[in-house]
C-alpha cells in the first residue's frame, strides 16, 4: 500500500511493511514517513524506511557506564513535546541534544524541553563571537546522526558540550539515542559525565 497528503510542502507517506521485519514508526507494520520535497528528504526517507537498530548505541551507553537502556518509541519524537507525551513524563525532562556553531566549531547544547536557548547568552558562555543553529549537513557531519535523533554521546570526534542546570529538577531525564524513535533514561549529573559537559543557564 502507498498513500500521501500534502501539508505544508511536505508528503506524508504511508508503507504497509508486510516482510515480518521491526520497522521504526510501529510493530503494526505501517511506517509514517515525512519526505522533504527537495534537499535532505532523501535521507530522512532512507533514516526512517530502514528497521530501527540501536545496538551500536547501546553499545556505547554501557561502555560509558551508563545502565539506563534504550528505549524504542512507537512514533517519532522531533520536539520535546512529541517525547514527552509517548513517555508520559513533563516536557521539562527532556533533553533536548541541540547542535550549534561557535564561530564554526561544533557546541553541543543539552536543554530542557521547558527551555528555549538564548544564543546571546550561551555565546557569552562560551567565549564566542556568535552562536547559530547549526545547519542539517553540519549536524550530520560533526555527530553521525540526524536532526530529531541527536545524541548527547556517540559523535565522531567529543564535542564541547552545556548541560541546562535546569534538568537538575528532575530525577530521571530522557535524551534521544542516535534516533528519531529512541531514547533513554539518565540524569543531569549523568549528562555531565558522560559528555564531560559543563552545567550551565542556557535558557529562558
Amino acid at each position: 500500500m502507498l498513500a500521501y497528503t500534502t501539508d505544508s510542502g511536505f508528503e506524508t507517506v504511508s508503507l504497509a511493511a508486510g516482510t515480518g521485519r521491526s520497522w521504526s514508526a510501529s510493530h503494526a507494520g505501517a511506517v509514517s514517513l515525512i519526505i522533504g520535497l527537495a534537499g535532505p528528504g532523501a535521507a530522512r526517507l532512507a533514516l526512517l524506511l530502514m528497521p530501527v537498530d540501536f545496538a551500536s548505541f547501546a553499545a556505547v551507553l554501557r561502555d560509558l557506564g551508563v545502565s539506563g537502556q534504550v528505549r524504542e518509541l512507537p512514533e517519532p519524537a522531533p520536539t520535546a513535546a512529541t517525547a514527552a507525551a509517548q513517555l508520559g513524563c513533563e516536557v521539562g525532562a527532556i533533553a533536548n541534544s541541540l547542535i550549534f556553531s561557535a564561530d564554526g566549531v561544533p557546541l553541543l547544547v543539552m536543554t530542557s524541553g521547558a527551555h528555549r536557548v538564548l544564543e546571546t547568552r550561551v555565546a557569552a558562555l562560551v567565549g564566542a563571537s556568535a552562536v547559530r543553529r547549526a545547519d542539517v549537513g553540519s549536524v550530520r557531519e560533526w555527530t553521525g546522526q540526524a536532526i530529531g535523533g541527536v545524541a548527547p554521546v556517540g559523535h565522531p570526534a567529543p564535542i564541547r558540550t552545556l548541560v541546562d542546570t535546569w534538568l537538575d529538577k528532575y530525577d530521571v531525564v530522557w535524551a534521544a539515542a542516535g534516533h528519531p524513535h529512541t531514547v533513554f533514561p539518565t540524569s543531569f549529573a549523568e549528562l555531565i559525565r558522560i559528555t564531560h559537559g559543563t552545567p550551565a543557564d542556557v535558557g529562558a
